[in-house]
């Protein structure tokens, strides 16, 4: 099994050098996804982020823009 790299959100926006605000308001259910980019532990409000899911898809090469369909709100649908 491979080891994993849990994060709370301020560890995570020193490391990306983002304001923990802007990670929590904007990017948690928009780019990072439960399940995939973060987990709560035992289902609680607690939440980790686990690192290496982030950082592969920060350098993922998403030029395959077809795959994303554009939502009204703004967002995206990875269908």
């Amino acid at each position: 099994m491979t080891e994993k790299t849990f994060m709370t959100t301020e560890e995570l926006a020193q490391k990306l050098r983002y304001d923990p605000r802007y990670i929590r308001n904007c990017l948690k259910d928009a780019v990072f996804l439960e399940g995939v980019h973060y987990i709560r532990p035992f289902g609680r409000r607690k939440i980790l982020y686990i690192w290496e899911a982030i950082e592969r898809d920060l350098t993922r090469d998403f030029s395959r823009k077809s795959e994303l369909i554009p939502m009204a709100n703004g967002g995206v649908c990875r269908g």
